[in-house]
C-alpha cells in the first residue's frame, strides 16, 4: 500500500482500540501520505479508559477517564460522529451509512466495534434492576439504584465480575455475592489454589462468593427480588449486576456478508485483514489465530498492525501472550506463559501461605533451565521480571524456586535483572515499548523519569502494568553510568521518601489528602498510601485512624493489631523491659480466658494473646487499658520492644541498672513510626543476656556507663549492630538515640530497617558516628527537639478507640450486623488451648 495519499479512513467504533487506530496512523503517515479520518462512534462521548472504568466509582470523572478530548479530533483533520453507530456498508460502491443518515464514501474501513456484554439466557434478566458492567452509562444507573438497593449479586466470577464486585463494595450496599457457574473464581487465568487464596481474601472484606451455581430464575415482579439456582437454593437481591463475560459485536460484519465464525467475531488473517481486502477489523470484534483477544494491548498491536499496512510497512499479528497483572479489591492476581502445565509436562514448583494470604506457583522445563509460566495471588512483585524470564527464555539460577521466594541464606537474589534483557524484550505490550527504545530515551535524550518516558514511549500509559520494570530499567542504567539516582516514591509522587517527609513538614499537611493534593496528583496507589501514612505518623504522631488516614493503611495498623490465620487478630500489650507485676499477669490470664484467646509468651519479652475476633477488640483493649496495659504496637512499623536481662538488680555479675534503663527507652520511645520495625534491648553486662547486638539500636552496661550499638537485625539476614559510642551516662546515651533515630527516620527508603540502611551509606558506620555523636552537620540539636516533640504528643492508640465511638464503629465484621461475629471462624483443641482451624 506505499503511495497512498488523499485516502479515506472510515473508522467503526471509537473506543479505546479504535482511538488508538488513529493515533497510530496519525503517527506513522509519512509526509507524502494524506488521510481523510472519518470516526463513527455509538456512545455520547468521545474513546474512554474501560481498563480503568471502576475508577468512575472512586470519584475518578468521565472527563478523566477520557483518551483525548474531541478537540483532539478536530485538530488532527479527524472528523468525529458520536452517538451515531454505523447501520449499513455498501462494500460495492465503499459506503456506510450510519444511524442518523450520514453516508460517507472509504477507500479502507476498520471495524473497531469492540463487544457487548453476554448476557445468559435467563428467565427474568429484563426485570428493573438487573444490569450489565460495560460502558459509564451502565456505571450510572448502576450507582443511582444502589442509593435504593441493600442487597447486590454479580453474575460471573471472572475479572469483570470481581471488578463489578468491587463497585458494589464501592457503593456501600449491605451485601454484595459473587455467583460464579465454575467451582472456583477466575477459572482463566488461576487454578484451583490459587482461587482458593483469592476467594479467602475477598471473604476477608465482605464478599460472599457462591460458586458451581447455575442461576435458573430471576425472581420478583416488575423489579428483581432474587435470584434462583438449580439446585434448589435461593439468593434474596435487590440489585443484580451481569458481567459473564464477552461477546463480539460482529453484527454489522454478518450483514455486510463478510466472514464471521459461528461462535462470534469477525475472520481476519494475520494483517488484520477481513475476507474484504479494503476491509480490517481490530480489538475484540476480531477473531484472530481462532481466538477472541479480551485484552487491551492485543488489541493496540492490532491497532498498530493495520496503521502499519496502511503507511506502507510490513507487519503481521502473531498469537500474543496473555499474561495479566491487576489488582482485585487489593489483592494481587497475575498469571503468566502456560500457568496450567501440569508434571510430567513440567516440574512445578508452589508456594503458599494461608495465613498471608499468598500462592506463587511457576512451572519450569524438566531440566529446570527455562520457566514456562506460573501464578501468582496476593503478591505479584515478581510478576514483571517473571514475565520477561518467560518470554525471553532466559537461563533460570541453579534454584529456579528463588524467583518466587527470594535469596535465602544471606545470597544475592536468583535470576538476572532487567538491564540483563535483551534488547528487543518488550517492556509495555500495550504500546509495543522494547527495552531498546526505553535506553534510547534514557541514554541518548536524558529521560530518567517515569513521566518522561511516558511521553516519549507511551509505555506505562495503557494498563499500567509495567510501570515498575520501567522504573527499575531507569535505575539500573543511571547506577551502571553512574549518574546520581533519585528513587521517587511512585509516578504519583515526583519525590523522594526524604524530599517527601521535608515537604510535609514544611507546609504542615495532617492528611493524605493536603498531601496528595498539595504535592501529588491523581488518586495515589498501594505503593504510596502507606508510605505517606507512615511519613504523617512519624512527623506528627497523631492517631493513624482519625481523619483520612484510616483508609491509607496497611490492614493491620488499620485496625490496629495483627491479623492471623484463620481471619482473627493478635492483641500485643506493651510490657516495658520485659517487667510485669503478678496482677498484670492476672489480668492478661482473666482477659485470656474471658474472649477464648491463645497466649505465649514472645521472643521480645511480651505475652501474645492470639485469636481476637476483630468486634471484641476494643473492650479486650478497654479491659487492659483498666489494668494500666498500653498497645504493644506489634502491628505498626514502630518500635515494638527493649528486652532486658535483669541486670544488677537481681543479677550477681550485672554492672548497671539494665531493666530500669531499658522501661525508660521503651517508655520513651512507644508508638514512634519509622520506615520499618524497631527493635532494642539493654544488657547488664558484657554476657549481654538481652542479646543487644541484634537490634535496631542496643545498650550495654559497663563499669563507666553504657556502650550503644547501633544497626543490628536477626531475622533471614542476622547482622551484628556496630558500635557508635562507648562508656557514656544514660542522658548522653538517650540523646545519641534520639538523634540516631530521627536521622533513620528522615533519610532512610521505604521499608528499610536500619541494617539495610546503614549497608547503603556512603562512609558507612564513620559517617553515621560523624552525624550524630561528632554532629558534623550541625543538625543534632535539632534531630534531639524534633524527637522530643514526638514524645510529648504521644497517645496510646487503643486508648483513643476505646474513647472514641466513632472510631469503635469500624470493629466490626459486618456493617449492618455489628454485633455479630464471623461465623466462619473455627478453632481446634490444641495443650489445653485453642490455635486456628486449618483451612481448607
Amino acid at each position: 500500500m506505499n503511495g497512498n495519499t488523499n485516502k479515506k479512513i472510515v473508522v467503526v467504533g471509537n473506543g479505546m482500540v479504535g482511538y488508538k487506530f488513529c493515533e497510530k496512523l496519525l503517527a506513522k503517515a509519512k509526509n507524502e501520505q494524506k488521510f481523510e479520518l472519518t470516526v463513527f462512534g455509538e456512545e455520547p462521548r468521545a474513546a474512554y479508559d474501560r481498563v480503568h472504568l471502576s475508577e468512575y466509582f472512586a470519584g475518578k470523572t468521565a472527563g478523566e477517564l477520557q483518551m483525548a478530548p474531541v478537540s483532539w479530533y478536530t485538530e488532527n483533520g479527524i472528523k468525529l460522529y458520536l452517538s451515531d453507530p454505523v447501520v449499513d456498508i455498501d462494500r460495492q460502491r465503499k459506503l456506510v451509512r450510519s444511524h442518523h443518515g450520514i453516508v460517507v464514501p472509504y477507500d479502507y474501513l476498520v471495524l473497531a466495534t469492540g463487544s457487548g456484554a453476554f448476557v445468559p439466557a435467563i428467565a427474568g434478566v429484563e426485570k428493573e434492576g438487573v444490569f450489565v458492567y460495560r460502558t459509564i452509562e451502565d456505571l450510572d444507573l448502576i450507582k443511582s439504584h444502589a442509593r435504593k438497593a441493600r442487597r447486590g449479586a454479580v453474575l460471573g466470577g471472572g475479572l469483570l465480575g470481581l471488578e463489578a464486585a468491587k463497585a458494589l463494595l464501592d457503593l456501600g450496599l449491605d451485601e454484595a455475592h459473587v455467583v460464579e457457574f465454575a467451582p472456583r473464581l477466575m477459572p482463566r487465568q488461576i487454578d484451583e489454589a490459587g482461587s482458593g487464596i483469592l476467594q479467602r481474601q475477598l471473604e476477608s472484606l465482605g464478599l460472599q462468593i457462591h460458586l458451581a451455581k447455575s442461576t435458573q430464575q430471576i425472581t420478583g415482579a416488575d423489579t428483581i427480588e432474587g435470584m434462583q439456582f438449580a439446585d434448589g437454593t435461593t439468593l434474596d437481591v435487590d440489585m443484580l449486576v451481569i458481567s459473564a463475560g464477552i461477546r463480539p459485536r460482529d453484527e454489522l460484519a454478518k450483514v455486510a456478508g463478510l466472514d464471521t465464525h459461528p461462535r462470534g467475531g469477525i475472520v481476519v488473517d494475520n494483517f488484520m485483514q477481513t475476507s474484504d481486502p479494503t476491509i480490517f477489523a481490530i480489538g475484540e470484534c476480531a477473531l484472530a489465530h481462532h481466538m477472541i483477544y479480551g485484552l487491551v494491548a492485543p488489541g493496540y498491536e492490532m491497532a498498530d498492525v493495520v496503521a502499519s499496512r496502511l503507511t506502507g510497512e510490513e507487519k503481521e499479528f502473531k498469537p500474543f501472550d496473555m499474561s495479566t497483572k491487576l489488582k482485585l479489591i487489593g489483592t494481587d492476581v497475575a498469571s503468566f506463559g502456560e500457568p496450567f502445565l501440569e508434571e510430567p509436562a513440567c516440574r512445578t514448583i508452589r508456594y503458599e501461605n494461608k495465613a498471608k494470604g499468598i500462592y506463587k506457583r511457576i512451572n519450569v522445563t524438566l531440566d529446570g533451565k527455562e520457566l514456562l509460566g506460573g501464578i501468582l495471588v496476593g503478591e505479584a512483585e515478581q510478576y514483571n521480571m517473571l514475565l520477561q524470564t518467560c518470554r525471553n527464555k532466559t537461563i533460570l539460577p541453579p534454584d529456579p524456586e528463588d524467583l518466587i521466594l527470594g535469596s535465602r541464606g544471606g545470597e544475592e537474589a536468583g535470576g538476572a535483572g532487567v538491564t540483563a534483557l535483551p534488547d528487543e524484550a518488550l517492556i509495555c505490550s500495550c504500546e509495543a515499548v522494547t527495552k531498546a527504545m526505553i535506553c534510547h530515551e534514557i541514554t541518548e535524550n536524558k529521560n530518567t523519569s517515569v513521566d518522561g518516558i511516558k511521553k516519549a514511549t507511551k509505555a506505562c500509559t495503557g494498563c499500567g502494568g509495567c510501570t515498575p520494570l520501567v522504573k527499575d530499567l531507569i535505575q539500573g542504567l543511571m547506577k551502571e553510568q553512574g549518574l546520581y539516582l533519585r528513587n521517587v516514591i511512585c509516578e504519583h509522587f515526583d519525590y523522594t521518601r526524604q524530599e517527601l517527609l521535608d515537604m510535609v513538614k514544611m507546609n504542615g499537611f495532617k492528611t493524605f489528602s493536603e498531601v496528595l493534593s498539595g504535592l501529588g496528583k491523581d488518586d495515589g496507589c498501594e505503593t504510596c498510601k502507606p508510605l505517606v501514612a507512615s511519613l504523617l505518623a512519624s512527623l506528627w504522631n497523631e492517631n493513624v485512624l482519625e481523619k483520612d488516614r484510616a483508609t491509607i493503611q496497611d490492614s493491620n495498623d488499620r485496625f490496629l493489631a495483627n491479623i492471623q490465620k484463620g481471619g482473627t487478630y493478635s492483641v500485643v500489650p506493651r510490657i516495658p523491659g520485659g517487667e510485669i507485676t503478678p496482677d498484670k499477669l492476672i489480668v492478661i490470664g482473666e482477659v485470656a480466658k474471658k474472649y477464648g484467646l491463645y497466649t505465649k509468651i514472645t521472643g521480645g519479652q511480651r505475652i501474645d494473646l492470639f485469636g481476637a475476633h476483630v468486634s471484641d477488640l476494643p473492650i479486650i483493649w478497654e479491659e487492659l487499658i483498666a489494668a494500666g496495659f498500653e498497645s504493644g504496637h506489634a502491628y505498626g512499623k514502630a518500635l515494638r520492644t527493649v528486652k532486658s536481662c535483669v541486670g544488677s538488680t537481681w543479677c550477681r555479675f550485672g554492672v548497671q541498672d539494665a531493666v530500669s534503663f531499658a522501661i525508660e527507652v521503651e517508655d520513651r520511645y512507644k508508638g514512634l513510626r519509622s520506615p520499618h520495625k524497631l527493635k532494642s534491648a539493654v544488657s547488664g553486662c558484657i554476657r549481654e543476656c538481652a542479646e543487644a547486638q541484634s537490634k535496631d539500636f542496643g545498650i550495654i552496661a559497663t563499669e563507666k556507663g553504657w556502650n550503644l550499638y547501633v544497626c543490628g537485625n536477626g531475622g533471614s539476614k542476622p547482622q551484628h549492630a556496630q558500635l557508635l559510642v562507648t562508656d557514656v551516662d544514660k542522658e548522653t546515651c538517650i540523646r545519641y538515640i534520639d538523634r540516631f533515630l530521627m536521622f533513620y527516620i528522615k533519610t532512610a527508603d521505604p521499608l528499610t530497617r536500619t541494617a539495610t540502611w546503614l549497608n547503603k551509606m556512603e562512609g558507612g558506620i564513620r559517617y553515621l558516628k560523624a552525624v550524630v555523636v561528632d554532629d558534623v552537620l550541625g543538625i543534632g540539636e535539632e534531630l534531639e527537639r524534633e524527637m522530643q516533640t514526638l514524645v510529648n504528643v504521644y497517645k496510646c492508640e487503643w486508648k483513643e478507640v476505646v474513647d472514641n465511638p466513632e472510631l469503635k464503629k469500624r470493629f466490626t465484621h459486618f456493617v449492618n450486623a455489628p454485633e455479630q461475629k464471623d461465623p466462619s471462624i473455627r478453632f481446634d483443641p490444641m495443650r489445653g488451648q485453642i490455635r486456628a482451624k486449618e483451612w481448607v
